[in-house]
């Protein structure tokens, strides 16, 4: 008993370590896209061959990565939101976006959560991601509409318009080696395309206002 307690144990410390060496592969490479998990384990010590006993393939690990980026995102809103009465919708959106910006790993899984990593891991893998990104919703959005002058479903529909504005606009602020070097040459586009918390937050606020208008 002691002896398969112990190798749990040990498992999940090793769990954690691949992870851990996931998220620093992906800032070094330039986003979840370039990341293999042959690299991962290296990264962590491990035998690429027991890849197996830990993730069931590469969708799997950045999953749960964005299951705990959700995690992260609630904690980080209701530590803003703690003690804070009458924000106005724009003030509700800049919270929004700055705790966003604060997660650029998360940000980026985004993008490649509905693509294909929610849809390429097992059905039970898939209902524990769900249930933990929507618990970790539903607790920032009592907390930020607890906050302020907007309701739980205005503050609903602004997550939603916030997620899919980050994930686009985390992308384009990241650009490929080839579209680096276009908007070098071309500043007034790569103005455009890198400005992510300012235009991130800006439209949020648009969009914030405009959910206490219909």
């Amino acid at each position: 008993m002691q002896h398969r307690a112990r190798s749990a144990e040990a498992k999940q410390r090793r769990t954690e370590d691949l992870l851990v060496a996931a998220a620093e592969l992906a800032t070094e490479l330039g986003g979840v896209r370039h990341l293999t998990l042959v690299a991962v384990f290296d990264r962590a010590g491990l035998d690429s061959s027991a890849m197996r006993r830990y993730f069931a393939g590469k969708e799997e690990l950045l999953l749960e990565l964005a299951e705990r980026g959700w995690q992260q995102w609630s904690d980080l809103v209701v530590a803003e939101s703690t003690g804070s009465t009458g924000r106005t919708p724009a003030e509700i959106a800049r919270v929004i976006a700055e705790t966003l910006a604060r997660l650029p790993l998360f940000c980026d899984l985004l993008t490649h959560v509905p693509l294909n990593l929610e849809g390429e891991v097992g059905l039970d893998r898939a209902y524990r991601y769900k249930l933990g990104a929507f618990a970790a919703h539903d607790t920032l959005a009592d907390a930020l509409a607890a906050s302020g002058e907007m309701t739980v479903d205005q503050v609903g529909d602004l997550i939603a318009a916030a997620l899919g504005l980050a994930a686009m606009h985390w992308q384009l602020s990241h650009p490929t080696e080839t579209l680096a070097e276009l908007y070098r040459q071309y500043p007034d586009w790569g103005h455009v395309a890198l400005d992510f918390l300012p235009r991130l937050t800006r439209l949020l606020q648009a969009t914030a206002i405009g959910l206490t208008q219909v």
